[in-house]
């Protein structure tokens, strides 16, 4: 069965965090061509690594590898011809033969093995097939042949991406099979990481085959997978104090008042240096809090005569009237407000309402709510187009929360979460999100930078509680984080 949450992604993505469309990939191809790595010698890495995954993955064991006409295929002969060297009993069917004159026929010549059609009842005699049939930059939906082969397949090992798979998008075009493994090169593309294209390819191994590094600057990622070289915490020295570290307001309703309170609790963990939270009513509800906690009933009006309090979440828990008259009331008095749940009621359908907020925190639900994009039908959105042009429209950040949470900016940059496991799916856990950036915007994190490390905060705090996991859980394993239990070296200073 395909591996859905795979906690020591991150560490192997580490120094490799950028991710490139396959139109982004083939430029490194040719850029590392011109730098003189010429695509023969690239092609023979590549399905050097594939053929020692498969060795490192499975026991020894009949396979069948599945070849396109395109590079893809010519990466499957050269894993065929070195598992069958190393006396592994290997097939291979072709689709077609590829391109004369192409690297994938310089491949394909030097396969001496035995060949077979290319059909259901061979792929359902082998033990393990290879999926070299498409790579990631495919455009159009397998069907037919191709479909049927790879759904007779027990147990599949992709090269790049399962076949059918937008390498930008993560949709299926199609068919696509659900590799236990799959195998890719220099860096990870889009739709390894965006859902459904992340549980398809069950266990990821990016492999470097000779492409240098500084190919990437001439194509400039705007991509990335969110880790900590991203963004750096805020950083304390001896004359920080409480005022240094910001002050957060959470907008408090007078019914749910647990949402606020959560909000509140985690951006005093994320170390802000005072939090208030601006009641609404049931004052005496959230005073039964932690005594660190501060609570007030004065009007929104008079606590923005303060200017210390610069940060605002608006919206856990609050109620969409409410919601209503207060956000736009934080925005002209230009504070840093994260906006969350019931603002998104509140501006149904009116998205440019809610410009001027730095963050915006929207499950799928809620973000098709406002900006009318089906981004909770995973199988026909670009959800990372959709979070794009949402931040290019509201000028905030848009985290476009799910277990592939897209953080995007205005200025196009995005970043695709993989520190949250499924568990983290629980009531209360987004207004802990919320707290937590609202926590690091306060001790002058840049919006982008807050919300992503909020998110992979959040998400390591998710897996160190287990399973088991409520969102009580949660602040006492972001604790367990921030301490650098977890090992991930995310205490670089910040220059703020």
């Amino acid at each position: 069965m395909p591996q859905i949450f795979d906690p020591h992604l991150i560490h192997r993505l580490r120094g490799r965090s950028e991710l490139l469309t396959p139109a982004q990939m083939g430029q490194a191809d040719q850029a590392a061509a011109q730098r003189g790595h010429p695509g023969p010698v690239l092609m023979e890495a590549a399905g050097r690594a594939v053929a020692r995954a498969v060795q490192r993955h499975v026991r020894r064991c009949r396979v069948l590898v599945l070849a396109g006409p395109g590079n893809n295929g010519g990466d499957g002969y050269i894993a065929a011809r070195l598992l069958a060297q190393d006396g592994w009993p290997v097939r291979l069917a072709a689709l077609a033969p590829p391109r004369v004159g192409s690297d994938a026929a310089g491949a394909a010549r030097l396969w001496s093995g035995p060949m077979v059609p290319f059909t259901p009842e061979e792929a359902s005699r082998s033990d393990v097939v290879i999926d070299a049939v498409f790579g990631a930059g495919l455009t159009r939906p397998v069907t037919g042949l191709v479909a049927d082969t790879l759904k007779a397949a027990r147990r599949v090992i992709a090269i790049d991406v399962p076949s059918g798979l937008d390498g930008a998008t993560g949709q299926i075009l199609g068919f696509a099979p659900a590799a236990e493994l799959t195998v890719t090169f220099f860096r990870l593309k889009p739709g390894h990481l965006l859902l459904p294209g992340r549980d398809l390819c069950g266990r990821m191994e990016l492999a470097g085959i000779g492409i240098p590094d500084a190919v990437l600057d001439a194509i400039a990622p705007a991509t990335f997978a969110n880790l900590p070289s991203l963004w750096r915490l805020p950083g304390l020295t001896a004359e920080s104090h409480k005022y240094t570290r910001g002050h957060v307001t959470v907008v408090g309703g007078s019914t749910m008042t647990g949402a606020a309170r959560l909000a509140a609790e985690a951006a005093r963990r994320a170390g802000a240096g005072m939090v208030t939270i601006a009641a609404r009513g049931a004052a005496e509800t959230y005073r039964s809090g932690e005594p660190g906690l501060l609570v007030t009933e004065a009007g929104i009006d008079t606590l923005l005569h303060d200017e210390r309090r610069k940060v605002w979440i608006c919206g856990p828990g609050l109620g969409p009237d409410d919601a209503r008259s207060v956000f736009p009331a934080l925005i002209a008095a230009n504070r840093i407000v994260v906006g969350d749940a019931d603002v998104f009621s509140a501006f149904t359908g009116d998205p440019d309402a809610l410009r001027g907020a730095a963050v915006l925190t929207p499950h799928a639900g809620e973000f098709a709510r406002v900006f009318g994009a089906p981004a909770t039908d995973r199988a026909a959105t670009d959800r990372l187009s959709a979070a794009r042009a949402a931040a290019a429209r509201t000028g905030a950040v848009v985290l476009l929360k799910g277990a592939d949470t897209i953080i995007a900016a205005p200025d196009g940059r995005a970043t695709i979460n993989v520190s949250a496991p499924p568990w983290l799916a629980t009531a209360g856990a987004g207004d802990v999100l919320s707290g937590i950036i609202g926590g690091l915007l306060a001790q002058g994190m840049p919006p982008w930078e807050a919300a992503a490390a909020g998110a992979y905060l959040h998400g390591r705090a998710g897996a160190l509680a287990g399973p088991g996991l409520v969102v009580e859980d949660l602040l006492p394993a972001l604790i367990r984080v921030l301490s650098n239990d977890s090992g991930d070296d995310i205490f670089r200073p910040h220059k703020v």
